[in-house]
């Protein structure tokens, strides 16, 4: 291949970097679009350098799957488990992570769901997903005093309301959804949130708020 085709920078960029290129592109243009000459020009790399933290396009689809785990799944496991005084403040925490960027990854998240109606490989691992966080959920509600049946449903409730604001990629500004919080709250754990509650929750999204 001439060098005329691919920048040669003498410098072979990181495995982070091609990984954050692939999300880009993950996100930005589907699947399709994650391919390693493209990323290499957009990076200022040349192709060869990719080779040196990849075998194939193949491993970095499955380290980019494995990150979407990372960036989604374990953070909203990980809110299931964080310290709450109520209920209501254990849904809040839930929620925190469903609406923060930095916490669960949505446009990932759309991303991968959209790959996955292509590749039945992926979808196994949405599915997989999907069960894990459930069963959070569940054990979550469980622990706060819900029986099995009820738990499971309300679960259900709170997780496929979220997936479908992302899957349907629902338009809503912050105060829009921040209003709608406390009734959310209410129909999923079946406890209103405290005043202070949702002031601390609206100040994480809100940074000039007074909790």
């Amino acid at each position: 291949m001439g060098k005329g085709t691919e920048p040669e920078t003498g410098w072979r960029g990181s495995r982070e970097g091609w990984l954050e290129a692939g999300y880009q592109a993950l996100i930005d243009g589907g699947v399709d679009a994650v391919k390693i000459l493209p990323l290499a020009r957009k990076l200022g790399l040349s192709r060869t350098s990719f080779y040196w933290f990849f075998e194939d396009r193949e491993a970095l689809l499955a380290a980019l799957i494995d990150g979407w785990d990372a960036r989604t799944t374990r953070p909203l496991i990980a809110a299931t488990g964080q310290y709450a005084e109520t209920r209501a403040e254990a849904m809040l925490n839930v929620l925190t992570c469903f609406l923060a960027a930095d916490i669960f990854d949505s446009r990932l998240e759309f991303a991968v769901r959209s790959w996955a109606l292509q590749d039945e490989r992926v979808a196994a691992r949405v599915r997989e997903a999907d069960e894990a966080r459930l069963a959070a959920l569940t054990n979550m509600l469980a622990r706060w005093g819900l029986d099995t049946a009820e738990a499971d449903i309300r679960a259900r409730t709170i997780y496929l309301v979220q997936i479908g604001y992302i899957s349907t990629q629902a338009n809503e500004d912050i105060e829009t959804r921040l209003a709608r919080i406390p009734m959310y709250v209410r129909i999923y754990a079946d406890q209103a949130p405290e005043p202070r509650e949702i002031a601390r929750f609206n100040a994480r999204f809100r940074p000039d708020d007074q909790p």
